[in-house]
């Protein structure tokens, strides 16, 4: 009953947040376009059905992913659970099953990811199949596995987050040189599209949890800044696959035209 009750106020709270939006799409059509909107019966069913959407989303982020995610990170990192003796305190290694935890979250997540789904199918229908939709969701689920598997690294020591992240953004301006021009807009969109509707909870979630149970740390300054090798992370794994494949590719070629020469 308590959950039926707090659809009405989450709905109307989801409304108020579309307005702008609805305020800004017919401020166009008849303002600056002067037309009606084309089929307007239709577009308000798919206002509506966007609204119960998102309010029953934002109930379930509450209810259940937000609870979840703090609540994995707060038992695995359990003295009980790490064997630690009372009083003892736990060296970073120690922490090894949250540092599995949390890259299967980012594998996991980024996979079911709707957003990326969008545009891996949308990828590989405008290059003709060469951009495989499932190489591309793995890479991209790859590189957000690993970005925050370290990401819980460097909660549980302490690291400072701008190091890692112009660490990070530093190999992908040096991939982009080497990369082909086709590839890198791309793979910059596939570090956007993962910070989404399915990834952004759970991974927040797991980095407050994970910052307010780690002795030391602060929710404020360390919990946050996951989401940050969530985007990164990608756009290396997604410029590496890309320059792999041309690799091999280009090895397949030189071997074909060998086995010609021989032959």
């Amino acid at each position: 009953m308590e959950l039926l009750a707090r659809i009405p106020a989450v709905s109307l709270d989801t409304v108020r947040d579309e307005a702008p939006l609805i305020g800004l799409v017919l401020f166009f059509y008849i303002v600056v376009l002067r037309r009606r909107p084309p089929n307007p019966g239709r577009v308000v069913v798919g206002f509506v059905y966007v609204t119960i959407g998102l309010a029953l989303f934002l109930i379930g982020l509450e209810r259940a992913l937000f609870p979840l995610g703090k609540t994995m990170a707060a038992q695995l990192t359990d003295p009980a659970f790490l064997g630690l003796a009372e009083g003892a305190t736990a060296h970073w290694l120690d922490y090894g099953w949250i540092y599995a935890f949390a890259a299967a979250i980012g594998f996991g997540t980024t996979i079911a990811e709707p957003s990326l789904l969008a545009v891996a199918e949308r990828a590989g229908a405008v290059s003709g199949g060469t951009i495989k939709p499932w190489g591309l969701r793995l890479a991209v689920a790859v590189g957000v596995s690993v970005g925050v598997g370290l990401g819980a690294i460097r909660i549980v020591i302490g690291l400072p987050l701008h190091y890692l992240i112009m660490g990070g953004y530093a190999i992908v301006i040096v991939q982009t040189i080497f990369s082909s021009r086709n590839t890198i807009p791309l793979a910059y969109d596939s570090g956007g599209v993962t910070t989404s509707t399915v990834t952004v909870p759970l991974v927040a979630a797991l980095g407050l949890g994970l910052a307010a149970n780690v002795p030391g740390r602060s929710p404020l300054i360390d919990g946050f800044g996951l989401i940050a090798f969530a985007s990164v992370f990608p756009i290396i794994a997604v410029l590496g696959y890309a320059q792999l494949s041309s690799a091999l590719e280009a090895a397949e070629k030189r071997r074909r035209r060998r086995a010609r020469g021989t032959g």
